[in-house]
């Protein structure tokens, strides 16, 4: 399969934030969202055999995985070597885009899966199919990028009924919205999601890559 790039940092966004982990990155996206800050996925990348990755993983010495993108599940390789790295006593994350099923992914994977809001000019590539599929410890994250946005996904959350259904994350795009704001609204609307910030880019700064 193709890979764009495997590393070691702290993770930046999710419920799992600030803990290190192993980020192994597929390349290839079928979505181009208006915030992406991963272009160099699309395409840049090597070859590599499932064993090749696990060796890869194991010698950071981190038990923590995230198999992230770019979409990762647009190679159905990665279902295997996701099973591998759990079979070798790996907790393993998988951040998916929303546009791809989750049907097949182990259940014994986290998936913390995006839901493109109409600003990001991509909702309509969403496979809504998949909130049949998501587990309770799953998480299902929204890109917010202006107030629009976010009364948008409050509708959608409410319309889905997602609070029942798993952890919800609420993230501002980042240069587009400001913090601040996305959690002052939150608090106002007593909306019992959890802010989500990309905590690498305040680390490391927005531009680094490899974090």
């Amino acid at each position: 399969m193709k890979v764009c790039e495997i590393f070691a940092s702290i993770q930046g966004e999710s419920t799992y934030a600030g803990l290190p982990c192993v980020f192994v990155r597929m390349t290839g996206c079928n979505l181009r969202c208006v915030y992406c800050d991963t272009t160099y996925a699309y395409e840049e990348g090597m070859e590599m055999s499932e064993n090749e990755i696990i060796e890869r993983v194991k010698s950071y010495g981190i038990k923590l995985v995230e198999i992230t993108g770019g979409e990762p599940l647009l190679q159905r390789e990665v279902l295997l070597l996701m099973r591998k790295l759990l079979d070798n006593g790996f907790t393993v994350l998988l951040e998916t885009n929303g546009s791809e099923s989750i049907k097949d992914v182990d259940k014994r994977v986290t998936v913390i899966m995006d839901i493109k809001t109409p600003r990001s000019g991509m909702f309509e590539k969403m496979d809504l199919m998949n909130l049949k599929y998501i587990k309770s410890d799953d998480e299902i994250k929204f890109v917010v990028m202006d107030r629009e946005d976010y009364e948008w996904v409050k509708s959608f959350i409410k319309d889905y009924s997602l609070l029942n259904k798993c952890r919800i994350l609420m993230s501002p795009a980042y240069g587009a919205l400001l913090p601040y704001d996305l959690s002052k609204w939150i608090v106002e609307d007593r909306l019992p999601v959890r802010l989500n910030l990309q905590l690498h880019k305040y680390i490391y700064g927005a531009d680094e890559r490899g974090v």
